[in-house]
């Protein structure tokens, strides 16, 4: 196994961590986010509450979100909702930019990339690339702004074709548990 490690490592050139200008850690600026989470929804559709965990995965390479929300039943949502999502955080060194990839429970996986105008972490702007699973055309925004050591926003905003975008969730999130 080490030797089909090591030769695919070679191959792809990638046996060390990702480097960047400064010979540091890609992901470091995102440790803000380690640790768990508890948020507060609001949606287009009601209001509901939700837990997240962020860890570092496969090495550091990755930052991993794992996030469940409960939408009681009410006016907007008369059987309620129960969602799970997984996001991935990385960084492509070819773009040199941090990428997203959220895989939902209902099916929907979305490749975000950052706007070149964020300030990581203050201010994040991830911009859709790609969606599996959806209708064609529709693009999205997902936006998270630290409010401050143990808060933040999160937005997340939808459009289809020809329609501008517009906000469907609005979530703040108190960190319960710091991240190591």
């Amino acid at each position: 196994m080490k030797k089909i490690a090591a030769t695919t490592c070679l191959a792809l050139a990638l046996c060390s961590s990702p480097p960047t200008q400064a010979g540091e850690d890609p992901l470091k600026p995102l440790a803000f986010f380690i640790g768990e989470w508890r948020g507060e929804e609001n949606a287009t559709f009601g209001h509901g509450t939700g837990t997240r965990t962020y860890e570092m995965i496969l090495s550091d390479r990755y930052l991993l979100s794992r996030n469940h929300s409960s939408f009681k039943p009410q006016k907007g949502l008369p059987e309620g909702e129960e969602h799970q999502d997984w996001t991935f955080f990385s960084y492509d060194q070819g773009r040199e930019t941090y990428v997203i990839r959220q895989f939902h429970g209902e099916g929907f996986v979305n490749r975000f990339v950052l706007d070149p105008s964020s300030e990581v972490p203050k201010h994040m702007v991830f911009v859709s690339e790609a969606s599996e699973n959806a209708p064609p055309g529709l693009r999205a925004r997902l936006t998270f702004t630290q409010v401050s050591t143990d808060e933040f926003e999160e937005v997340f905003e939808l459009a289809v074709p020809g329609k501008e975008l517009s906000v469907l969730v609005r979530n703040r999130w108190s960190r319960v548990v710091a991240g190591t």
